[in-house]
């Protein structure tokens, strides 16, 4: 005799509707985190050149791939060893592609009174493109392969992504295929995963001529380890199960383990001319957004 499976709730016409209007109702919440959060930081003078209609004069850069005899300034070339361009304001408009971790490992909180890494994560980004397109920046997301482009249009394209993007993956790997030549990028995760998918990904970029910022978000239980006697250790998907009977006994090899994670990402970023920053779940979220914001404007990133 045939038995026929249970119908799974979600797939029927009431729970597909549940779970729309479960993530619009969160959409505007986002949005509206992040609107308030980019209110935060004040914009200022916008340091970083954008598109215009002349050819005002920016700076000099030094000659590269693809640039010809003809775009040479000789004169300034003349007072030093290299050669140079005069970069002018319509050529210095750039790109910037966030990437924001949506494995399962940033749906973690070691306390109610916090967010979760993902969603911390997902509201930094969020008004971190507030304040790209406010200053008239071009933003996409590589998570989605979202083009680059500006207006309130893409900002409802990316929150809605991110709104309903939820990996498998127990731990998040950097999408750099996407991201355009001379760009600038960001990648937000908890990096705790296969570090040396992390540094492919910013050796593809930075070869592509792509700079940009790391930002690790943590949790505080996972840089304090305030764990004692029988502790079962999980990954979010359930994939990795560790039990111990003395969990203090691991704290001191974990902590040097972590303090490694974070020195190797550090001197990633270095070499790669990246810039690299720690924020923690239970830090105000506007100090991470003013520098990476700032990074980014500099040119520094």
């Amino acid at each position: 005799m045939s038995q026929t499976a249970p119908t799974d709730p979600a797939s029927t016409p009431a729970g597909l509707r549940h779970r729309a209007e479960a993530h619009a109702s969160a959409f505007p919440a986002l949005l509206a985190q992040a609107e308030h959060l980019a209110a935060t930081v004040l914009l200022g003078d916008h340091g970083r050149k954008r598109a215009g209609m002349g050819d005002e004069f920016w700076q000099y850069r030094p000659t590269g791939h693809g640039d010809g005899l003809r775009d040479v300034d000789w004169r300034r070339s003349a007072r030093s060893d290299a050669t140079f361009v005069r970069q002018k304001e319509w050529q210095a408009a750039q790109s910037v592609m966030l990437w924001v971790d949506d494995a399962m490992s940033m749906s973690f909180s070691g306390g109610k009174d916090r967010p979760t890494k993902g969603h911390r994560a997902r509201v930094i980004a969020m008004a971190l493109c507030v304040l790209l397109n406010k200053g008239g920046e071009r933003f996409g997301l590589a998570n989605r392969g979202t083009p680059p482009r500006r207006g309130e249009g893409q900002l409802g394209r990316i929150a809605g992504h991110l709104m309903n993007a939820q990996g498998e993956a127990d731990y998040g790997t950097p999408n750099a295929r996407v991201l355009p030549a001379g760009s600038r990028a960001v990648f937000i995760s908890d990096f705790l995963g296969d570090p040396k998918e992390v540094e492919m990904a910013l050796t593809s970029a930075t070869d592509r001529g792509v700079r940009g910022a790391l930002v690790q978000v943590l949790d505080p239980d996972e840089e304090a380890f305030p764990f004692d006697g029988r502790t079962v250790f999980e990954s979010m998907s359930g994939a990795i199960k560790f039990e111990t009977l003395k969990a203090n006994s691991l704290r001191d090899a974990y902590l040097d383990r972590l303090k490694q994670r974070k020195a190797r990402l550090q001197d990633l970023a270095r070499k790669t001319g990246w810039r690299y920053m720690c924020h923690h779940t239970n830090d105000p979220a506007a100090k991470s957004l003013m520098w990476l914001y700032q990074s980014l404007e500099r040119g520094a990133a």
